[in-house]
């Protein structure tokens, strides 16, 4: 038989075979996950979560979808996370320092902590890219922030209100209309679409079985 292990699931506690994830695992003891849930492949970041092991004083941050479970483990999800969002114009953002003063005056109150960088699921490097943020260099801050999901678990733990996940989605944003050089493919690309050279085929392709579909991605021409 199957190993088991014993979870404690928003305090009550289950017992769910060892080999699952926590988000399968919470399926396994009943939930029906209708929130906090998305890609379960870890691109998405709705499913952040905090645990921490029975006798073990450390609180931890994670993805459920990747994250498997341990005997005595005491989990509470994070599906949504209040970062602040401030509404501006791309089109008349600048890409200076004075942005991130205007819009995030927070991040300029960083003790220094990592914290944000300790519990970040994707282990990104959030506390130098915030550095970069403060500095103005938004095509550092871009690059160190690429790979995140938008999840929250960094603002969580944050002392000083900093919501991390906004302020590399504006330097990213900055970067790739004022900095990063033009792509002419891409370009052409666009302009064939906004010409409607593609929506015959992709007509086509609505009207195809589910089935099919299937088999043309499976089998589709991938570029290298």
């Amino acid at each position: 038989m199957e190993k088991m292990v014993n979870v404690f699931l928003f305090g009550k506690k289950y017992e769910v075979p060892a080999s699952l994830t926590i988000m399968t695992a919470m399926e396994y003891a009943g939930y029906q996950l209708v929130r906090g849930c998305g890609c379960r492949n870890g691109f998405c970041g709705a499913c952040a979560t905090i645990y921490r092991i029975k006798g073990d004083k450390e609180l931890k941050a994670c993805l459920a979808c990747q994250t498997q479970v341990e005997d005595n483990m005491y989990v509470a999800t994070l599906p949504f996370f209040p970062l602040v969002k401030q509404v501006y114009d791309i089109e008349k953002v600048t890409p200076s320092q004075q942005i991130m003063m205007q819009l995030y005056p927070e991040i300029y109150a960083c003790i220094g902590c990592n914290a944000c960088t300790k519990s970040c699921t994707q282990d990104l490097n959030v506390m130098q890219y915030i550095a970069y943020a403060q500095r103005g260099d938004h095509e550092k801050c871009a690059e160190e922030s690429f790979d995140c999901v938008m999840c929250g678990v960094c603002s969580s733990r944050c002392p000083a209100g900093i919501s991390h996940p906004q302020v590399a989605e504006l330097s990213r944003r900055i970067y790739g209309k004022y900095i990063a050089p033009e792509t002419q493919h891409l370009l052409d690309r666009v302009k064939e679409i906004e010409d409607g050279k593609y929506v015959e085929l992709i007509e086509t392709l609505m009207n195809k079985p589910i089935e099919e579909l299937k088999e043309l991605y499976n089998n589709r021409e991938i570029e290298k």
